[in-house]
Parts: C-alpha cells; structure tokens; sequence
C-alpha cells in the first residue's frame, strides 16, 4: 500500500519520518547563529521573540535556555504536541497557521532553517510577512533565514539514497515552475511512502517585491550564519532583517 499526499507540508511534517531523516542538523551551528543574531540585534534582557513554524522547537528551546520569553508556533500538531513537553513559564507552543497574525506582539519574530515559501499561491507567501509584521512591536525586528537559491539550484544533487536506521530514503531533486522540488520515497513499517517539499525558489529581488508589497523595511542581508555579507554566487544562505 502506497502512502501519497500532496499537501505536503501540512502532512509531511507531521510525520515521524521527517525527523528521522533530518536528525542529523547541527545543532551546535543552530545555537551559535541564535547567539550571533539575539547580540546582533540587541534584543532586550529578557525579551520576547516568536519562533514562526518552530518545527519541535530546538531553536525556541535554546533562546529559552540563554533568557527569552519564546513562543513557538508551527501548524504540525504532533510537532507542537512533542515540543510542549518542554514548555515552562517562559516558553511555550501553540498550533498556528503562519499566513495569519498571532495573538500578540514580540520584540522578534524568527523564520528559520527555510520555513518560508511552502505554498501554491504567492498571496499566502506575502501574508506570511504581513503577518510578521503584525506580530512585531514598536521596535522589534522580524528575520527570514532562507536558503540561497541560486547557490542550491546550481549544485543541486539529481538523485540519492540516504540510510537513516532501517529506512533507505530515495531523494529525487529538481526544479519545476519555479519551485525546487524534492521527491521523497522510502518503505517503512510494512509500507510504501511518498513525500514531496516543494520550496518556492525565491530570489533577493523577489524577497524586496515582497517586503514592499508588505510595506515593509529590508534592514540587512546577510549570507551565512556567522552574519557575513551576502555574496549571491557563494553565500549560502540569506538572511534578511526588516521590520
């Protein structure tokens, strides 16, 4: 029997497999960028940020850890059900669609690690940022971490298997109607499954028509973790302050 679904971000996240085959991100270069960005951006002592399609949290966890009243939303209820376990006076999560404002204010709101570009229609994509900009106060600052398209389409890896445990998962890579598409099958638990991500290849410039439509303010970009300049044909990342 084979596992199919289209909706994959609403579906794809919310299964166990998606973790098994990502449990090997770097968390010691996740809390390093957190401590390089919270300084950059001189959020307050004890100040509040909200982590915007949180997955299970570890980015939440750890401003926690180092004194922010953190609130992670991610519309995967098994993701928010794993994350809660963790919850503590200053740290909480929550179910939430990410095209529409949350319920209160923050001195941050931090899209991370690609969680940006998911959907079919770029109205939902420009209310992800309308609503970013609903959720930040006075003086508060929203960051999109994405990846640098140009960068991973130019060096995209057609097709692989990884081994995760017991599971072979056969990836298939590449790039349709301006979306970077990575097929995922895999049998597991005496079943056949397929996946899909389906990111929206976003450029600079598509990201400034955005921040304009949103009215907006582009701040900074930058091109990797450390917060170095972004360099369009060697940055790795991009990661834009506004507000």
């Amino acid at each position: 029997m084979s596992k199919d679904t289209s909706n994959w971000f609403s579906s794809w996240f919310n299964t166990p497999y998606y973790h098994i085959l990502y449990r090997d991100r770097n968390d010691t270069e996740a809390h390093a960028f957190m401590d390089t960005l919270t300084n950059y951006l001189n959020i307050p002592e004890q100040g509040t940020i909200l982590d915007l399609a949180c997955g299970r949290g570890r980015h939440a966890m750890y401003l926690n850890t180092i004194g922010y009243d953190v609130t992670g939303v991610d519309l995967s209820e098994n993701n928010i059900k794993h994350a809660k376990k963790h919850e503590n006076h200053r740290l909480r999560f929550d179910v939430h669609d990410m095209c529409k404002p949350y319920k209160r204010q923050f001195d941050a709101v931090f899209n991370l690690y690609t969680s940006f570009g998911y959907f079919d229609f770029d109205v939902d994509n420009l209310n992800t940022i309308k609503a970013i900009k609903a959720n930040l106060n006075e003086t508060g600052f929203g960051v999109i971490d994405f990846m640098n398209s140009a960068l991973v389409i130019e060096n995209l890896v057609p097709e692989e298997i990884k081994t995760v445990g017991e599971i072979d998962f056969n990836l298939k890579r590449f790039v349709e109607n301006g979306y970077i598409i990575k097929d995922i099958t895999f049998e597991a638990d005496g079943e056949a499954h397929h996946y899909q991500e389906r990111v929206k290849a976003f450029s600079l410039k598509d990201f400034e028509a955005l921040f304009e439509q949103a009215d907006t303010y582009l701040l900074d970009v930058f091109g990797d973790y450390k917060l170095n300049k972004f360099r369009p044909q060697t940055s790795e990342r991009l990661v834009m302050i506004f507000k």
